[in-house]
């Protein structure tokens, strides 16, 4: 092998290495990648504000894992209360911790 050879060997070896370190590093930060919650929650409450006035609003900073179905994921707990017909009525709401979407809400 001579010396030329040798050189792009090496660089060959190194673009591969780096291009599958790439890939895990990749996808070991997009499992641990999470919205900030008061972000979900300020989403929440403007699809609530749409109706009526909110009283309070709350969420966990915590996630929790939830499984529905075969569906496995991190997710935030929250709560909005709100006045409907002069009378105070609590939502309790599970939001996907990755893409903030609300995958379960319903009122206490």
């Amino acid at each position: 092998m001579t010396a030329r050879n040798g050189q792009l060997y090496q660089l060959s070896l190194g673009g591969v290495l780096g291009g599958i370190m790439g890939i895990f590093i990749t996808r070991m930060f997009n499992g641990l990648t999470r919205l900030d919650p008061d972000t979900i929650l300020e989403q929440v409450k403007h699809q609530f504000r749409q109706e009526s006035p909110i009283e309070g609003a709350w969420i966990e900073h915590q996630t929790v894992p939830f499984q529905k179905f075969a569906v496995k994921t991190r997710v935030y707990y929250g709560g909005i209360t709100r006045y409907e017909d002069d009378q105070l009525v609590q939502y309790q709401f599970i939001a996907d911790a990755k893409t903030g979407s609300v995958l379960d809400i319903h009122r206490l």
